[in-house]
């Protein structure tokens, strides 16, 4: 056996489908086995494993065993004369394995190899390439010389940024994302440390494969997708405690021990450091918006009062005392704020309305109080009008500019409709668009490309793949979705790489799937749809449907002599209506789920969730997609929608 390659798996059902889609078509011309070892999921991984791979060594552990203990199980069954660590977050170019083990038959004195990595918005990631995290090298990292002094051999050393990103190299330490190594290079130094759980084990080993008398290698010939983190929150304070942890037992291993002391040291620093960031980052985020309407606010307000002031005021010989500019307009600001607050328009879905509601609110109060006060108090009613429209006008303007700020790392927001377009051929492509139009609701325009000039859907249809950055510039796309059975990982790779400066969101539709993968978010049939948010398990939801079922039916009964005109099946029409009145139908079913006793008292319908889609060209897979997703995320507009397009049906 040539290669063995071993997955460790965590809840991540979805990115592991990907994954393993990826290597089977870049094992074309390979002799190899696949291992996926699964810590305990609880996403119906194993399930999704075992239908859809039923070629893959299936480990299912019944606890978390951690990354390095399950790796180990895997490569003690394994027997291929290289062993890959391969994260399932991942999608592997075509001729990856190809091109990597030709580089390590021809390089003896390779022991364990790393390829170029980027993220699911096609930036390079620095981990590709890493040196040992020595207290120097640390300390750098960690206060941040890295970032300022990226050239420098001193300063880059962590992520060797001085290196090519291009060429290989010779490197320190490889990422356990994608981690290849003889296997006589481990008989040697050995396994995994499992004292490690999750992280730091791959900078042990590679750090025995040097002190064993081999090299790793970077090599850049080959790219793969690394979506970095979807099975941790790698932003999370306890990502920062657990990796630094795995630091710490790295430098007691292998430093001596004042330098794992000095290294210890750095390490609970830079544990507080981080934390501190992250505490401040929080509240800046918190207060960026409530600062900017008390300086849009003031700043409206002051220059009103200024003008009234050496216009107005100084043509009738007289003004505003001092305190009027310093004390009385920056309460006004305060009690619009803290108005606004009430009106719940500081949440994070808040919409324009919450904060003209607390605008207004705010005005009435203040012109309450206002009309209390002795003559002396009261200074300009015009002011405050006027201030009241500038403040209305501002703020809505700042909030909208807020909404429009790209996220931190690339990407665009997706607060508004999506604008998406559709990579592939006019099978897949109508397929997927099914998908968006089912599960996203905010979808204000599709599109679709095709790679193929002579396979082009002409409903869809935008242009032609060479023209993509043309497009998406014209059609204000922001979403482009890859459907990988009609496009190589390398084609996917390349184009992302190409548009990652027109701040896009990307997403992979794999291959037979029901899910739609990108590096921010995930949509599915298969997630879970009894979360309580807007289910329809929900006894309020379920009130909803009820109510629109009998108001529709009351409604259809009275415009009966009209109605009959548009429907196939008259008799069943008006059968229906009475079902549905005592309670025995809905308009709206899920028979699948109805079948499967998946949801209880849920009346059979007479139309299905498919029937607000224009298109039902649905096979079962998407059907039941379908009904999942209704249940999940019902409201009363679906059945509204499915009412009116299967309207000729309802006497079914």
């Amino acid at each position: 056996m040539k290669l063995s390659i071993i997955i460790v798996n965590y809840n991540v059902a979805h990115f592991l489908e990907q994954a393993l889609l990826s290597v089977f078509k870049a094992l074309k011309n390979v002799e190899a086995e696949v291992f996926v070892v699964d810590n305990n999921s609880v996403d119906h991984s194993l399930e999704m494993v075992a239908t859809k791979f039923p070629q893959v060594h299936l480990i299912a552990n019944k606890e978390n065993v951690g990354f390095a203990r399950a790796n180990n199980q895997a490569i003690r069954q394994s027997t291929g004369e290289y062993v890959l660590l391969l994260n399932p977050d991942t999608v592997v170019e075509e001729d990856t394995f190809e091109k990597c083990l030709a580089f390590m038959d021809a390089t003896p004195d390779a022991g364990g190899l790393g390829v170029k990595m980027v993220n699911g918005q096609g930036e390079f990631l620095p981990e590709s390439k890493r040196g040992i995290p020595f207290p120097a090298v640390a300390f750098y990292k960690l206060f941040g010389l890295s970032k300022l002094f990226p050239n420098s051999h001193k300063f880059g050393s962590y992520h060797l940024t001085y290196l090519d990103n291009d060429e290989i190299h010779s490197v320190e330490v490889l990422s356990g994302a994608f981690m290849l190594m003889r296997r006589k290079t481990l008989d040697e130094v050995g396994l995994l440390d499992e004292d490690y759980f999750m992280y730091g084990e791959d900078i042990d080993l590679s750090y025995r494969i040097l002190k064993g008398g081999y090299k790793n290698y970077y090599f850049p010939k080959t790219r793969i997708i690394h979506y970095k983190g979807e099975s941790t929150k790698k932003g999370s304070l306890n990502y920062v405690h657990v990796f630094y942890k795995a630091m710490q037992i790295f430098a007691e291993k292998h430093f001596s021990k004042g330098n794992a002391r000095l290294f210890n040291t750095l390490i609970n620093a830079a544990i507080w450091f981080r934390a501190s960031l992250a505490a401040l980052k929080r509240i800046g985020a918190r207060l960026l918006v409530p600062v900017s309407d008390f300086v849009v606010m003031y700043a409206g307000l002051f220059g009103l009062a200024y003008y009234w002031d050496n216009v107005v005021l100084a043509a009738r010989n007289s003004a505003f005392p001092s305190y009027y500019f310093y004390a009385i307009l920056p309460l006004y600001v305060l009690v619009w704020m803290f108005s606004i607050l009430i009106a719940k328009g500081y949440s994070n879905s808040s919409k324009a309305s919450h904060t003209n509601k607390g605008i207004v609110i705010g005005t009435v109060v203040i012109l309450l109080v206002y009309a209390l006060l002795p003559e002396t108090l009261r200074f300009s009613r015009a002011v405050l009008l006027l201030g009241t429209m500038w403040t209305l006008i501002a703020v809505n303007v700042s909030r909208s500019l807020f909404k429009k700020l790209p996220k931190r790392g690339g990407g665009v927001r997706q607060d508004g409709a999506r604008r998406v377009v559709v990579v592939g051929t006019p099978e897949e492509t109508t397929r997927v668009l099914n998908m968006v139009r089912m599960m996203e609701n905010r979808c204000e325009f599709c599109g679709t490309i095709s790679p193929d000039e002579t396979l082009i859907n002409p409903s869809t249809n935008i242009g032609k793949l060479f023209q993509i950055s043309d497009l998406i510039s014209i059609y204000r796309i922001n979403e482009v979705i890859f459907c990988s059975r009609d496009l190589t990982s390398e084609q996917i790779i390349d184009l992302m790489c190409r548009l990652q400066s027109a701040q896009l969101e990307f997403k992979i539709a794999p291959e037979g799937s029901v899910s739609v993968i990108g590096s921010s978010s995930i949509f599915s049939s298969d997630a879970p749809f009894t979360i309580p948010v807007h289910s329809i398990t929900q006894k309020s939801i379920r009130c909803e449907k009820r109510a629109f079922d009998v108001f529709a039916a009351i409604a259809l009964l009275l415009l009966l002599p009209f109605d009959l005109w548009f429907v196939r099946k008259k008799g069943g029409f008006v059968r229906n209506i009475f079902q549905v009145l005592l309670g025995k139908k809905s308009w709206v079913g899920c028979p699948k789920l109805r079948s499967e006793n998946v949801i209880a008292n849920l009346r059979s319908g007479v139309l299905h969730p498919v029937d607000a889609i224009p298109d039902r060209d649905f096979s079962e897979e998407m059907m039941a997609a379908a009904e999942r997703l209704y249940v999940r995320d019902y409201n009363v507009r679906a059945d509204l929608v499915a009412l009116f397009r299967g309207f000729d049906r309802l006497g079914n």
